[in-house]
């Protein structure tokens, strides 16, 4: 799958093989348990848009307690979902596009039930629900992978710069080319794509910080480019 892509040499190959294996020594096991409730886990990708995980899952937990349907949701009127959600930052934004989403989930599929995506390639999948107002690749990623179990790679803020470091992505791409290049490195074992995903993101937060890297203890310096440059 991975020769499929012609950004993707056998070099380039050979360095992630040897990436994810120390990442998995470092921060592994993961183990990926699908909760398989896309929609919520939709919205609650929504929510989690530029806040903390705390104040996602504050506005989540109040968005249920206040609209205990989907259908309460649509059908509140837009203040009182803001008001509901407010504590996740960004209200006035999210709370229209997520009335707008579950809007036309409900109108293409005459039902709250996203399991469909399963049914489909992942390419087919993630076009489906990227067609969505408000949903882009990574939140799109993040529902077919934790909540269907599909092999999506999300690439968040961590993700991107740590791949880019190393070398494993280009600079200045988008997140769409980077995450289908994650994809073929990878191959279509979820648990594989989930182990990559959350320790990456492990890395980028102890060792890897967007400000001052923690280079020189770094385990992973050998086969890093940024260190590479950055300490020949």
């Amino acid at each position: 799958m991975a020769k499929m892509n012609p950004l993707i040499t056998d070099e380039l190959l050979d360095t992630f093989h040897e990436v994810e294996r120390l990442l998995e020594i470092i921060y592994g096991p993961r183990l990926l348990e699908p909760n398989l409730k896309p929609l919520a886990s939709l919205i609650g990708t929504i929510l989690s848009q530029s806040t903390s995980d705390v104040n996602s899952g504050r506005a989540m937990a109040r968005l249920q307690e206040e609209f205990p349907t989907w259908n309460d949701v649509v059908e509140a009127p837009v203040e009182d979902v803001i008001d509901a959600i407010r504590s996740g930052g960004l209200a006035n934004i999210k709370g229209p596009r997520i009335q707008d989403v579950l809007h036309n989930v409900h109108q293409r599929q005459g039902s709250w039930d996203l399991s469909f995506l399963t049914r489909m390639s992942l390419d087919d999948a993630m076009n489906w629900l990227v067609s969505l107002d408000g949903v882009g690749p990574k939140t799109a990623a993040c529902v077919l992978l934790f909540s269907l179990g599909m092999p999506a790679m999300p690439v968040d803020t961590h993700v991107g710069r740590v791949m880019t470091r190393l070398g494993i992505l280009p600079e200045r791409t988008g997140t769409l080319r980077k995450q289908r290049i994650l994809e073929d490195l990878i191959g279509p074992e979820p648990q594989r794509v989930y182990s990559v995903h959350v320790e990456t993101i492990d890395h980028g937060r102890q060792i890897c910080k967007a400000i001052n890297p923690r280079c020189p203890i770094c385990p992973l310096k050998e086969v890093c480019l940024y260190y590479a440059e950055r300490y020949a």
